[in-house]
């Protein structure tokens, strides 16, 4: 069954709540994503470039914040089609968004799979060569990333690879606040209301809240990894590799 389209934020709400992945967001996700952030089909594409360069065959990858499964998918059918087969690790903290990951990965057959629902921060990670974490640190406490992000780096083997994707903030204001606009810009292109852009932005505020790159980038580096850069940006959004 394919997302229905996302309405959440259509129609005026007398009090705005702060931005949960609950099931009437699981319902329209896939929607949300496609049409809120740009490039998304890009970032995958990068991933599987990626991918492309590791060994993979009967290793463990983690997809941390997995949602409703799209990455894992399109990862283990891009691997399938190199006769190669990994053992996917799937986490996320929303039961609702996991029944839809589940939904999805029978219905593409992929049975390859472990799904874990709970936060990133109280699971013990296995030995992995490829870890993708998309829009989702970006959720978590600021004061708790640190630490996630050592766990992550010591549980890849040498040569293993991270990807990060989050939405960034810039340190000039100024150029802060355009950016913000041109995203609402591709936001209004894809169809979303005035309404809708600013109800949904109130429901993040405090919810989301993203970092400048050079900040992530040394968060990356304090953790552990040494080789890490900026592979693609877009305005406001950004994607990371830290290569152990």
């Amino acid at each position: 069954m394919e997302s229905k389209k996302d309405k959440i934020f259509d129609t005026e709400l007398k009090k705005i709540k702060g931005f949960e992945f609950n099931s009437d967001v699981a319902e329209v996700f896939d929607d949300m994503l496609s049409r809120s952030i740009p490039f998304y089909d890009e970032i995958h594409r990068i991933i599987l470039d990626l991918a492309g360069r590791l060994k993979l065959d009967n290793e463990i990858i983690y997809d941390i914040g997995c949602s409703t499964g799209t990455t894992i998918s399109i990862v283990d059918k891009f691997l399938k089609n190199k006769k190669q087969k990994a053992n996917f690790i799937g986490i996320d903290s929303s039961g609702p968004m996991l029944e839809k990951c589940r939904a999805k990965l029978k219905r593409k057959k992929i049975t390859n799979t472990e799904l874990i629902c709970d936060s990133i921060e109280n699971i013990k990670l296995q030995k992995s060569m490829f870890a993708v974490m998309n829009y989702t640190l970006q959720f978590i406490d600021t004061a708790k990333r640190p630490e996630l992000l050592k766990k992550i780096y010591r549980s890849l083997k040498p040569g293993g690879v991270f990807v990060l994707s989050e939405k960034i903030k810039c340190t000039n204001h100024t150029v802060n606040d355009l950016l913000i606009d041109l995203y609402y810009d591709f936001k209004r292109r894809n169809g979303y209301s005035e309404l809708e852009i600013s109800q949904k932005r109130e429901a993040l505020e405090n919810v989301l809240v993203p970092l400048t790159p050079e900040r992530q980038i040394e968060l990356l580096k304090k953790a552990g990894f040494k080789k890490v850069e900026v592979i693609f940006r877009w305005y406001n959004f950004a994607c990371f590799i830290g290569i152990k």
